[in-house]
């Protein structure tokens, strides 16, 4: 398998993993009575698959725009801005003052 697609599958298991975790931390806390809902409704566990889904998918998403984002190579080379910026002088503007009194 690939290297790139084997890091993508692992970077979504651990967004849906992280996605688990997110709904469960939901229902402990109780979150807009989120908990009574999905257990006292009879579709409650298909909501619940249903949020742990699109949440994975979030997740997944983030988690592999991150991996791929750290794997960049560091810039070398001077940082802080440019060295041209020390010659700046101000410029003469001429304005005329009217009287109208």
């Amino acid at each position: 398998m690939p290297k790139l697609v084997r890091l993508y599958i692992t970077q979504v298991a651990w967004g849906f993993a992280i996605s688990a975790v997110f709904v469960g931390v939901l229902l402990a806390m109780d979150v807009a009575n989120l908990r009574h809902l999905i257990t006292g409704s009879e579709i409650g566990l298909i909501a619940l698959v249903m949020i742990w889904f699109m949440n994975g998918i979030v997740f997944a998403g983030v988690q592999f725009a991150y991996k791929i984002m750290s794997m960049a190579e560091k810039p070398q080379g001077p940082r802080g801005g440019s060295a041209v910026a020390h010659n700046i002088r101000p410029a003469v503007v001429k304005q005329e003052v009217r009287s109208d009194h």
